[in-house]
């Protein structure tokens, strides 16, 4: 995530938003985000709602066997459609910012 903050203004520059979801709560995610100096947004899914609609579930693969979303990246264009993704099963291995913009680029 610190990848993307560092390219923030890139998104921006091509009018895309950067947000993360997690099972965090609000507080949780404020906490990181002003630890970390995160200026994107974080929304909290406690429930996993969102998180089921989008496929990512890892049922009892966070701490004390708790719901948590797996590591993804998900473009979403302006209508709600998914344009591009990038899924894993470990949290290490993510997308370089990079790699999201030049998806973007070929869209």
């Amino acid at each position: 995530m610190r990848g993307f903050e560092q390219h923030l203004n890139e998104f921006h520059q091509r009018g895309v938003e950067v947000v993360a979801i997690s099972v965090d709560s609000p507080a949780e995610s404020q906490k990181l985000c002003q630890s970390r100096g995160y200026r994107f947004p974080f929304l909290s899914d406690p429930k996993a709602e969102t998180i089921r609609q989008y496929g990512v579930l890892h049922p009892k693969g966070g701490e004390e066997g708790k719901d948590i979303a797996r590591p993804a990246e998900f473009l979403v264009d302006a209508g709600g459609t998914i344009r591009w993704v990038n899924l894993t099963d470990d949290i290490r291995v993510r997308a370089r910012p990079e790699s999201v913009l030049a998806a973007i680029d070929r869209l």
